[in-house]
């Protein structure tokens, strides 16, 4: 579904990503693990459109899309969830989900379905909920583009146990209707509950990659390049 190859991405003269290369098959949850600044979040932007890429290609479904403003990839099929949330604060929780409204699939009702709390809540403004409200709404206003791939970065960053799990428990019933997801988080242990495979990243290489099993049967990796 989605294929990333021999990406290089910089900053002015600071280049951050070095070649970076990884599938994402249709159906699969996928994770970009790494400490921080080891490049996770310049690769999604990379990805997006939002950081042109200085070489390589992206292809989704196919189909080039590095060139692309990322509007255009957002309609091509590729849901964001940004680091930050960065939920429109003035809007209530009903206005959020239906300003990104795409297609048919992902409607109100199921959002809802999968968030209760939103739905509670949905009359509420952006900047009147909890942090965790506002990932959930985050995650919804994504659905509500119905993409064929959902990327999530720092996924439950800064959240109270209760709600990681809440996520965690989302992520499982995505994953379970066929969404593709792409996951960023620090939650190594949720991650292998969940995830089909792993790319870590270390100063903007790919430097293992392998499935749950094998991370998890792999705690040099874990310890040398995620402080686990």
């Amino acid at each position: 579904m989605l294929q990333v190859r021999d990406l290089e991405t910089a900053y002015g003269r600071s280049q951050v990503l070095f070649g970076i290369s990884f599938d994402i098959m249709p159906g699969e949850v996928a994770t970009l693990l790494g400490r921080n600044g080891m490049g996770k979040t310049t690769t999604v932007r990379s990805i997006m459109g939002l950081t042109h890429a200085r070489s390589g290609k992206v292809l989704f479904e196919k189909k080039e899309i590095q060139r692309q403003p990322s509007y255009r990839i957002a309609q091509a099929g590729i849901g964001l969830v940004p680091e930050g949330r960065q939920v429109f604060p003035n809007l209530t929780v009903r206005e959020n989900l239906v300003a990104t409204q795409r297609g048919n699939g992902w409607n109100l009702d199921r959002v809802f379905g999968l968030f209760g709390n939103l739905k509670e809540r949905q009359n509420h403004y952006g900047n009147q909920l909890s942090g965790g409200e506002q990932q959930m709404l985050a995650i919804g206003r994504a659905l509500m583009t119905n993409p064929r791939l959902l990327i999530l970065d720092e996924a439950t960053e800064g959240l109270a146990p209760l709600i990681r799990a809440e996520i965690y428990r989302s992520i499982g019933e995505l994953k379970a209707a066929g969404l593709s997801l792409l996951v960023i988080d620090k939650d190594v242990k949720a991650l292998a509950r969940v995830a089909d495979r792993h790319f870590v990243l270390e100063k903007g290489r790919v430097v293992w990659s392998g499935t749950s099993a094998e991370l998890s049967a792999s705690p040099e990796t874990q310890h040398r390049y995620l402080g686990v």
